[in-house]
């Protein structure tokens, strides 16, 4: 039976700078992007060897600019890949010189093991264990160096004996031997185990940083299937199998809590590409593919080492570039809805101006666990102070965002829906020149008092939706601005406070019709 391991999952909080490691530093293949299974709007990255080959594969969920989660009971603790036996002196030089960091070396089952942290705190072992290569990507590192495959992962379980029998029973590892708190599996491809006692750990918890899975190999689907009778005769978990395109997988908790997933090795990452181009394009499930291109406007963008790429810097909002193919010069600047973030408003202004640069900002205030752009103190009541406050930081991240990024306000036009409609409107009040051009979508008037602002030379389309029940605010807020010395255009559609396509076409057509 082929046994071993075919992949480990885990979540990143920083797409380039884990691209940067795993391809730039560890000198593996990026051999797919794709749009999540369970959701099309998450980037999911897989790393391997030349081909994609079972048992060379880490993949990333991106949970871009996420929360870290917490590392402890029921995960995947550590990953290892395997190296020459007269290896470490070479990783330990380069990841001093690639500023990596190092967490020394130490003596793991009698093999001379490298610790190292990647961008988001993950433990990454180097293990001289010597195994057999897999098709190796032509990089920087010496063949006689470099990573040949994956040497094994380290399962935190309070239950340590009846996680070591689950994966022995199920999924072709034996035992090897034991070393203080851990005992050692192995396949016959060589492939390690090590389950660790975390008895009185705490329990992990989601989050970037932290491994979801790890997946087991096996010859074909129909090995897959035979696997999910066994264990449904046995009625020990729940089970999912699903048809993921490049293999078949199952999903099940051991009793220690760990997800484990038993992939299929075929067809493989070249079913709808050839080896020469992996990792080239993107791919979307099959359910989504209607939607490819919105979904596209929302993924995180990266570039692989020694292509340009845009240089984060750390600015008062968190926030996300997307770039066309052939951008015009234009930049919208977007400001989501209550419970929103960065990416919402990229699919409606990627329809309305498609060769326009996207930079979607979240907002910083939180009410009710939900995303939002300023505090609400009770229905209808607004925190003054806040929106001020929110206010001067939206207008400190343009002025930032024209000195790090060569911003033009000349051709800029923010787009605020809802909440971040009604932020937009206080700041064009409150900070006059912030933008010429705005976009508000649904919004009301915030400010208790109109301040004395001069808005000449300010374009403001307003949407609103007929049966909204915040229209009268909409239009309260159009006269403010138009005293202001605003241009406005009131447009009110056969809509309540959602938005439509003819949201999308009211915009396309306004921008145009600037743009003359």
């Amino acid at each position: 039976m082929t046994s071993g391991i075919h992949h480990v999952t885990l979540i990143t909080g920083n797409v380039q700078a884990n691209v940067d490691f795993y391809v730039g530093f560890l000198g593996l293949r990026l051999v797919k992007r794709t749009g999540g299974y369970e959701d099309p709007r998450q980037l999911h990255l897989f790393y391997g060897d030349r081909s994609g080959a079972p048992g060379s594969l880490i993949t990333f969920l991106v949970w871009q600019d996420g929360s870290p989660g917490r590392s402890g009971a029921e995960q995947v603790g550590e990953i290892s890949f395997s190296i020459g036996q007269a290896s470490i002196g070479f990783w330990l030089e380069r990841a001093l010189r690639h500023q990596v960091k190092v967490e020394g070396t130490v003596q793991e089952f009698g093999e001379t093991v490298l610790r190292l942290r990647d961008p988001d705190g993950v433990i990454i072992k180097l293990a001289a264990a010597g195994l057999p290569p897999l098709a190796l990507p032509v990089s920087d590192i010496p063949p006689e160096h470099a990573i040949s495959r994956l040497r094994g992962v380290t399962l935190l379980s309070e239950t340590p004996e009846q996680t070591a029998a689950f994966i022995t029973a199920h999924f072709g590892f034996r035992m090897l031997t034991r070393s203080g708190a851990s005992q050692r599996l192995v396949a016959d491809s060589g492939d390690s185990v090590d389950v660790r006692d975390a008895s009185g750990f705490w329990p992990g918890a989601p989050g970037t940083g932290i491994a979801d899975h790890v997946a087991f190999r096996a010859p074909d689907d129909a090995a897959v299937k035979a696997v999910e009778r066994d264990l449904a005769r046995l009625n020990s978990s729940l089970t999912n199998l699903h048809d993921r395109h490049y293999f078949t997988s199952l999903y099940v908790r051991e009793p220690g809590g760990v997800l484990i997933e038993l992939a299929s090795d075929g067809p493989g990452f070249t079913l709808d590409e050839p080896e020469e181009t992996l990792g080239q394009q993107l791919f979307v499930p099959p359910d989504a593919a209607l939607d490819a291109q919105d979904i596209i406007a929302t993924l995180p963008q990266f570039a692989l080492p020694g292509e340009d790429r845009v240089v984060y810097r750390d600015l008062t909002h968190v926030h996300r570039f997307h770039t066309p193919a052939h951008p015009d010069g234009q930049t919208l600047l977007l400001l989501h809805g209550t419970g929103g973030n960065e990416t919402d408003l990229m699919p409606l202004a990627r329809r309305a101006a498609p060769n326009a640069v996207l930079l979607g900002l979240r907002g910083r205030s939180t009410e009710s666990g939900v995303q939002r752009w300023f505090r609400g103190l009770a229905p209808h009541i607004f925190d003054q102070k806040d929106i001020t406050f929110e206010s001067g930081a939206l207008d400190a991240f343009v002025t930032d965002a024209e000195r790090e990024y060569g911003l033009d306000r000349d051709h800029l036009t923010a787009l605020g829906y809802s909440n971040g409609a009604n932020l937009l409107a206080a700041a064009l009040l409150l900070h006059p020149g912030l933008v010429r051009r705005a976009i508000l979508l649904r919004p009301v008037m915030v400010l208790d008092n109109t301040p004395q602002a001069d808005l000449t030379g300010t374009d403001v389309l307003i949407i609103l939706g007929e049966t909204d029940a915040y229209r009268s605010g909409g239009e309260t807020l159009a006269d403010a601005l138009r005293a202001a010395g605003a241009t406005v255009t009131v447009k009110t559609l056969p809509a309540a406070h959602a938005l439509s396509d003819q949201d999308n076409a009211t915009i396309a057509a306004w921008l145009g019709k600037e743009a003359q």
